[in-house]
Order: structure tokens, then sequence, then C-alpha cells
């Protein structure tokens, strides 16, 4: 199940474009980060796509909606995919997305602002990003066009999912691995100014893997193991 959250919208047309594009791919949970007023202009852009329009849910911030909705996996999009300095913007493409994403898993696909996209702090707080491979020439897409992109990539894939059986690890479950290596840390007083950088960069790695439930469990007692080795010397 994936539900489309749009940060701080500032064009009513463009909200009711990402509607008509959600519904082409059988998408119907919207929810507004702050939205500008969307009025009939919303409405008249969104076509037959006005309920989904009429049923979003609006949230002040993105913080607020990730705590409160307890999503499963959370995807973020930039349209400036980041270098091996910049590890919060490394960036998969959206056909590298469809291929890992478990369809029975609760995913939040997130899109920034027209202008500014998501700030470095919200696509620290994703699992992974996606980028869309452009021209050079005009690498810049309206936002209703590139969520099209990602929506198609997502959608082809519904009925030929190929890991039947196979449950995604939880956002839970990822988090308590993260805890696991912020504490092997610690006893190995790694040095503070690294410590971010590393928590960040193995974040990313664990998000771009999509670790099956199992792995997660398996890496968990792995990293427990460690600590506990760690804390007895």
């Amino acid at each position: 199940m994936v539900d489309v959250v749009f940060v701080e919208p500032e064009a009513p047309g463009n909200v009711g474009f990402m509607a008509r594009s959600m519904k082409n791919f059988g998408l119907h949970r919207l929810f507004l980060i702050n939205p500008c007023e969307l009025g009939e202009k919303a409405l008249y852009h969104a076509m037959h796509a006005q309920d989904i329009l009429l049923n979003s849910v609006t949230y002040p911030s993105l913080e607020e909606f990730l705590v409160k909705e307890q999503v499963d996996f959370v995807v973020g999009t930039t349209g400036t995919a980041g270098g091996s300095y910049n590890v919060s913007r490394i960036a998969i493409t959206p056909e590298k997305l469809s291929e890992s994403l478990d369809p029975h898993a609760r995913v939040a696909l997130i899109f920034g602002r027209e202008g500014d996209g998501l700030s470095n702090q919200e696509l620290e707080w994703c699992d992974v990003v996606v980028t869309i491979p452009t021209s050079e020439d005009y690498p810049v897409m309206n936002i209703s066009h590139a969520a099209a992109v990602i929506f198609y990539e997502l959608y082809k894939r519904v009925k030929t999912y190929p890991r039947e059986g196979v449950r995604e690890s939880s956002r839970q479950e990822r988090l308590d691995i993260m805890d696991y290596l912020d504490e092997i840390l610690v006893e190995l007083n790694y040095p503070r100014h690294k410590h971010q950088t590393a928590h960040t960069i193995f974040s990313r790695i664990l998000g771009r893997a999509f670790i099956t439930g199992r792995e997660a469990h398996t890496t968990k007692g792995i990293f427990r193991k460690i600590r506990d080795r760690l804390i007895k010397d």
C-alpha cells in the first residue's frame, strides 16, 4: 500500500494533477503537508480523481505525519541526486524502487515543494531517495509529471511481483538495528564527529538494501551480541 505525501504544495493545480496521476495508476491515499488553499482550481484539475482530493488528509508537518501514521517504509524524491559526500541524497531510480518494495508494506512516497523540493533534514527521515534520470539540457520536471513516472514504475509490477511470501522489514525493525549500531559505536569510543556520518551511511545502506524481516531479525541479533561482548570487555 502506497501513501502519496505532498509536502507544502504551492499551486492548487498541481495538487489536482497529483490526484489525477494517482488515480491513473491505482493509488488512492493522499496526504498533504501544510498545503496551500486548494479551492475549485484543485478540483478542476483533478478531473475524475476528485474523490482522492476530497478524501485527502492534512498534517501541519512531515514529522507529525511520520509519527502518527507509522508507515513501514519512507521514500523521498529529489531532482538532485547526491554524490559520495552528500549521503542523504544518494538516490536510486524509480525502476529499482519498484523492483525492491514489498507490495504488502505500507510505504510513504514523499514529494517536496514545487520550487525547493525536500530539505536535507526531510531527506534524512527517508529510508531511501528516488530520482528520475533526465536530460542535462532540461533536467527539471513538473512535479505531477515526475510523480506519474514513479507511479507507473510501481504499478506495472503490481501483478508480477516476484517475492511472494517474503515480508519486508518494518521501519521499527530498521530503527532497532540503528540503535544497536549507535551503542556499538559508543562502546568503541568512535569519534563523535564521525558517529553521525557512520549512522547516516549505514541507515542509507539498510534503506537501499530493502532487507526482509528475517534479515532484520538476524542483523539485530548479531549487533546485540557484538554490543554485549563490548560491554563485558
